[in-house]
């Protein structure tokens, strides 16, 4: 048992060194080049002041949970409420589309598709949403201009 622990310690204080300098007359440079600064994280996002962005938040955490109700007056508040990004705003449409389609109201969903495209022309699903059997073929329609 101990020959075999010294044998782990040796193979991970192995792994643990640094790759061997270069050879004289390689023509690899010798010196790496200085790595980028660390970009300067961003301060926490305060949302106590904004309520339709605490609503869209609300209603992403009810959909995850299947509280489809709840999730579907939390995005419709979101939108009433108004928020500051266009990106959240089509969220806000995306998710009820997916809501509107699960629950056979097609045109509802046809119609929150086309608001998150209009909320932001660059607005599109993933390859797997968008290859949905329930809303895929809705959205495609959607999106055509």
């Amino acid at each position: 048992m101990r020959l075999l622990l010294l044998v782990i310690l040796v193979w991970l204080s192995a792994c643990a060194q640094q790759p061997p300098a270069d050879k004289p007359g390689s023509t690899t440079p010798t010196s790496a080049p200085s790595p980028a600064p660390a970009p300067t994280p961003l301060p926490p996002l305060d949302l106590s002041g904004r309520p339709g962005e605490r609503a869209l938040l609300a209603g992403i955490k009810a959909y995850e949970d299947a509280d489809y109700k709840l999730a579907e007056a939390q995005f419709l508040l979101s939108l009433k409420t108004g928020m500051a990004s266009r990106i959240d705003t089509a969220a806000a449409h995306k998710y009820l589309a997916f809501i509107y389609c699960s629950s056979n109201r097609f045109a509802q969903c046809e119609a929150a598709f086309r608001s998150a495209f209009d909320a932001d022309p660059s607005f599109s699903l993933s390859k797997s949403e968008a290859g949905h059997p329930l809303w895929g073929s809705v959205y495609q329609r959607a999106a055509r201009p």
